[in-house]
């Protein structure tokens, strides 16, 4: 897919399919054909495969090549069943034009374009409409990692509410703790591979004409710092959940096992009882009694009444 916009009264225009290319500020790319990649190429582009954007070499990530810059980050998005994945994002500066290529859906991408002149560096120029789209997308891992804090806070309500939770109930929120660790991760990332990208366009601002957006990219460094403390805080309140959790799902097991063990002692008496009495020897004066059968029998009661006592009195039971 294909989606080129031109810059009208501030705004962002979408493009017809059959205008000319140049004309466009911003071109965007995704999982592109073949034929929609030759037009952009003919444009003085060199459009990356999906496989030299997954390189992980710093020197395939961020570079320059004829005066146009070449900057490949991790974003978040989702995968065709909606479940969060990361994938890499390249953003290709020249000096007329921004054109963006992805792989994967990202919500960034498609609620910029209709408020783009809302967006604090504006649109007016490709240097700007890339500090607006990283703006935009910075908004957009703020709000992932506000889900998160909801998500755990969610957590610990159904794990640490109820006094005696149950079994699934514990091990939902283990589940839900993996995905929101998951998540952290995904946006840590994405944090890590748009500041190394914002340090390099920072590096060439020298080199442009452009003014004032020294400023817009220490703004959004800044930002970008407060949030990746604010992972690291998160990233500490998962680890805090997931130990609580194991710590409950251990006192559950303990409770279970020392039901168990004690219904076991309570037997082990009438038990070895039985085995006593259930010996073949010739001389066993109690079999032969009318009083040792039912004797027995209340060997057997009295010594389990004996020990639930006995455990009662030490708050066993």
């Amino acid at each position: 897919m294909l989606k080129a916009y031109r810059h009208e009264n501030g705004r962002l225009s979408l493009m017809g399919p059959d205008e000319d290319l140049t004309q466009a500020v911003w071109i965007d790319l995704f999982t592109p054909r073949a034929d929609q990649v030759a037009a952009v190429n003919a444009l003085g582009v060199d459009v990356p495969s999906l496989a030299d954007m997954e390189e992980i070499e710093v020197s395939n990530r961020l570079y320059r090549e004829n005066g146009t810059d070449y900057m490949t980050v991790v974003l978040s998005g989702h995968s065709s069943t909606n479940q969060p994945i990361s994938g890499p994002v390249t953003f290709i500066l020249q000096a007329g034009r921004l054109v963006t290529v992805r792989h994967h859906r990202s919500r960034p991408f498609e609620t910029y374009p209709e408020r783009a002149d809302k967006v604090g560096p504006g649109c007016a120029d490709p240097d700007r409409l890339l500090l607006s789209l990283f703006e935009e997308i910075i908004g957009r891992l703020a709000d992932l990692l506000e889900s998160v804090g909801r998500g755990l806070d969610e957590v610990s309500r159904s794990t640490f509410a109820n006094d005696t939770p149950k079994s699934a109930v514990l091990q939902g929120a283990l589940q839900k703790l993996g995905r929101e660790g998951d998540l952290i991760g995904i946006v840590r990332l994405a944090l890590l591979t748009m500041e190394r990208a914002l340090s390099f366009f920072g590096l060439g601002l020298d080199g442009r004409s452009a003014t004032g957006l020294r400023p817009l990219v220490k703004s959004l460094f800044r930002d970008i710092q407060a949030l990746e403390v604010h992972c690291d805080f998160l990233s500490q309140r998962v680890g805090l959940a997931s130990d609580a959790t194991l710590g409950m799902i251990n006192l559950a097991q303990n409770s279970t096992v020392r039901i168990v063990s004690v219904v076991a002692v309570l037997f082990s008496p009438p038990t070895l009882i039985a085995s006593i009495y259930g010996m073949n020897f010739n001389y066993m004066p109690e079999l032969a009694q009318g009083w040792g059968y039912p004797a027995a029998l209340g060997a057997m009661v009295a010594s389990s009444v004996g020990a639930w006592a006995f455990f009662r009195w030490r708050n066993w039971l």
